[in-house]
């Protein structure tokens, strides 16, 4: 299976930091990549242009051209969840839509790295029940799961694995973000790797910049052989 998920613990833990990452790195493996935000928001607004973050790190960075239609499905202004946003523009996000989406460019390229948005639980509609679990769970495609080492990461991690596990969601590997060497920080990671041994673990610093990563390879780590094959299906 050459596509998957990147999700977070929660919001604002670098998921799209790690998304570009991974395209690039896959990208220079000779891969057709694209990278799939279903929906985002919070627009941004810098020197008279309003641009998302999500999608905009996507076509500044990517090592592929990259259609603006291939990488985003539904984007809405206000900073908030995804199915608040949604109803303040008077819009509803469609779980077949992403899904269709997520099936179509799985056809067009050799990997998909779809991005999630806030945690997994992140409501996608006001009067239902979805949320992006039951998206990751329909989508049959397994996960790479990004959190953080500041205080709460334990808990958050932790109750993450465990709500993919109970829906039988592959978890390849665990990104943990932004870490700064600070003692609590060394010892939530210790805490981690002790309660999930056989969990797949990538450290990644603060302050790094997309460009500085271009020569590393510490994410074949997260990557199973089938993701890393040379023989396209």
């Amino acid at each position: 299976m050459n596509h998957f998920w990147v999700v977070g613990t929660d919001t604002d833990v670098g998921k799209t930091f790690i998304v570009t990452l991974l395209m690039r790195y896959l990208q220079k493996k000779g891969f057709k990549v694209v990278p799939y935000k279903p929906v985002q928001t919070g627009i941004m607004k810098k020197n008279n242009k309003t641009y998302y973050h999500d999608t905009s790190s996507y076509l500044n960075y990517s090592l592929q051209p990259l259609s603006p239609n291939s990488i985003n499905s539904y984007s809405f202004p206000a900073p908030a969840s995804p199915h608040y946003a949604a109803e303040l523009e008077g819009e509803w996000i469609s779980g077949a839509k992403i899904l269709n989406k997520i099936e179509q460019l799985q056809d067009e390229y050799d990997v998909v790295i779809c991005e999630g948005a806030g945690g997994l639980y992140v409501p996608l509609q006001s009067h239902t029940s979805l949320t992006l679990l039951d998206i990751i769970q329909r989508s049959k495609l397994p996960v790479v799961l990004v959190t953080h080492p500041k205080l709460g990461t334990i808990n958050h991690t932790l109750l993450s694995i465990g709500a993919l596990n109970a829906r039988g969601i592959e978890l390849l590997g665990i990104v943990i973000n932004q870490y700064e060497h600070s003692e609590i920080e060394k010892n939530n990671i210790q805490t981690l790797q002790r309660f999930i041994p056989h969990q797949q673990f990538v450290v990644v610093e603060g302050n790094r910049t997309i460009e500085s990563f271009d020569e590393e390879t510490i994410f074949e780590r997260l990557m199973n052989r089938e993701l890393l094959r040379t023989t396209r299906s």
